[in-house]
Formats: C-alpha cells, sequence, structure tokens
C-alpha cells in the first residue's frame, strides 16, 4: 500500500496544484465562455490527466525516499543484514532480467516493503527494520521477490497509464457538473461563478475518491500476479512461509498495528462484502495463501 499510497497522493497534489493554476490564468474559461465545448475540453483534461500521472511516476522514487525515510544502502557502511539484503536483491533482479535497484531500509517496527521507480532498471526496493530484524532469510528473500517482480512486471507504469486515464474523465465530469451548476442552477451568465469554482473543486475530490477503487481493483489483480512471480522465484513455499508470518503478526494487533504490513497490506481478514474492501490495496492474507498453494511452476 506505501507504494500505492505515495503515487495517489502525489498524483492528487499535482493535479490540484496543475487545475488551481490554470483556474488563476483563466484557462479553464477558455472552454466554457460561448458554452462547454466537450470535446475541446475532454482533450485538455486528457493531456493534463496523462501529465499529472506522468508527472507522479517521474517522482515516485525520491517522494517514497523522502516519505519512509528510506535510507539507501552503502556497501562501504552496510551491516551483515544488510549486505545480504543488497546481494539477494542482486540474484534476484538477475533472475528475472531487470537493472539492480537502489535497496533501501526504513525505520518502522512493522513488517513492510515496498518497491518503486518509473523504470524497472533504476528502481528502489525498501524493506522496514523491523521486517529485517525478525523474519527469517529465506522470508525476505520471497519478500524481495515479490517487489522484484512488481518491477519486472511494469506495475508502476501500467498503474499511472490507469491513473492518467481517471484523471482525465474525473477532470471532465467535474468540470461539466461545475458548468451545470453554474448555469443552470445558480443561472449565472458572466464566466466562472463560485458556484463553478466550489463544485469543481468537491466533484474533483468525491470523483477521485470513487475512481480510486478503481485503482485498488487493478491493485488487489496485481498483487496476485507479484505473489506468482516471487514464487516462480524462489518456490511457492517460501512466499507462503512470508504470508503466514505475515498474517500470524496481523492478528496480534497489540505488538503489530495493522495500518502498515508487510507488502502494505492492511488487516483483510473479515469474510463477505464491506464497503471498505473496494478500498484495499491487497487481496485478504488467506486468499493470497490459496492461490499459491495452487503454484506449479517451477523454481529458478
Amino acid at each position: 500500500m506505501l507504494r500505492i499510497l505515495l503515487f495517489l497522493a502525489t498524483n492528487i497534489a499535482v493535479i490540484a496544484l496543475a487545475s488551481l493554476t490554470l483556474w488563476l490564468l483563466g484557462v479553464e474559461s477558455y472552454f466554457t465562455s460561448q458554452g462547454i465545448d466537450f470535446k475541446a475540453l475532454l482533450i485538455f483534461c486528457l493531456v493534463f490527466g496523462m501529465s499529472g500521472s506522468i508527472i507522479s511516476l517521474l517522482l515516485s522514487k525520491p517522494m517514497a525516499k523522502w516519505a519512509t525515510h528510506t535510507r539507501v544502502i552503502d556497501d562501504r557502511t552496510a551491516d551483515m543484514k544488510e549486505a545480504r539484503l543488497v546481494e539477494t536483491v542482486r540474484q534476484l533482479a538477475q533472475q528475472a532480467n531487470i537493472g539492480m535497484p537502489d535497496v533501501g531500509v526504513f525505520p518502522a517496527e512493522q513488517a513492510n516493503a515496498f518497491a518503486t521507480g518509473w523504470n524497472k532498471n533504476g528502481a528502489l526496493v525498501s524493506i522496514s527494520r523491523g521486517m529485517l530484524d525478525r523474519y527469517s532469510e529465506g522470508e525476505i528473500r520471497a519478500v524481495l521477490a515479490h517487489e522484484i517482480s512488481h518491477v519486472a512486471n511494469g506495475d508502476m507504469v501500467t498503474l499511472s497509464l490507469i491513473q492518467g486515464v481517471i484523471n482525465a474523465f474525473v477532470m471532465f465530469l467535474a468540470r461539466a457538473i461545475g458548468f451545470v451548476i453554474d448555469r443552470v442552477v445558480l443561472k449565472n451568465e458572466n464566466g466562472h461563478g463560485l458556484g463553478y469554482v466550489v463544485t469543481v473543486f468537491v466533484c474533483q475530490i468525491v470523483l477521485s475518491i470513487l475512481a480510486s477503487i478503481i485503482v485498488m481493483w487493478f491493485s488487489r489483480k496485481r498483487e496476485y500476479a507479484a505473489d506468482s512471480g516471487a514464487a516462480y522465484l524462489v518456490g511457492a513455499p517460501l512466499m507462503i512461509s512470508a504470508l503466514a508470518h505475515l498474517q500470524r503478526e496481523s492478528e496480534m494487533p497489540d505488538e503489530m498495528p495493522a495500518s502498515l504490513n508487510a507488502f502494505g497490506i492492511s488487516e483483510g481478514k473479515r469474510e463477505g462484502f464491506s464497503l471498505a474492501k473496494l478500498f484495499t490495496s491487497h487481496p485478504p492474507l488467506d486468499k493470497r495463501i490459496e492461490a499459491l498453494q495452487n503454484f506449479s511452476a517451477p523454481v529458478y
């Protein structure tokens, strides 16, 4: 979830800043001065929506380092655990046929790990100090293989393309609704009134939240793919062991808060439908373990 949340937060900030700047410069009035030009507005939103997503992707690596206080491991000062971590990532990257990522550790006791970056040959893979200290070498190898699989599969790039299209439609619908409220409901015929500005701002926030359901659905699908990739790299038993360890910790809330967990997984344990599940970036642990128990691909 760290990777997804950081990307979404950066994306929303970029889009909000772009929208504010364009409104202050009077650019948006061009599309509605003589009635709304839907075709021009859609092209405008597509360009800026995709641009915001691409900027978020390009900023994903430095933003992740800053937000998590990740320290990239320096071979000259690394301790034994960190040196093994770097070597494990190097081996997995070679197996997955990608460039060597930066390897980092961030100061958190919660079990957590993430990978991010716009280029699969220049990514960042980071793990929490708590996970590095508590998990076995095999389990850490499986966690790293999961993150390397995300990188090799190009999940961040695909996510940015999906988010770019979503941005475009969110911006388009927010402005279309704002125009209707401003002209039809509030009867404003002189440019953009306050009703337009407020409506666009509110709609953009609400629609962005609703649209995140699509992003989270995509994320859940890619988690199964990353689990399979990890199983292919290190074997399903090691990946199952890592997920089972995480599941044990997630069932002890006093010792392991569920706000941040390995791969960004929240509790995800309750059966049945709930609205909150639509906004989760990862499938339930038991479902992921079940899928891996049926995995039969060979190991390198």
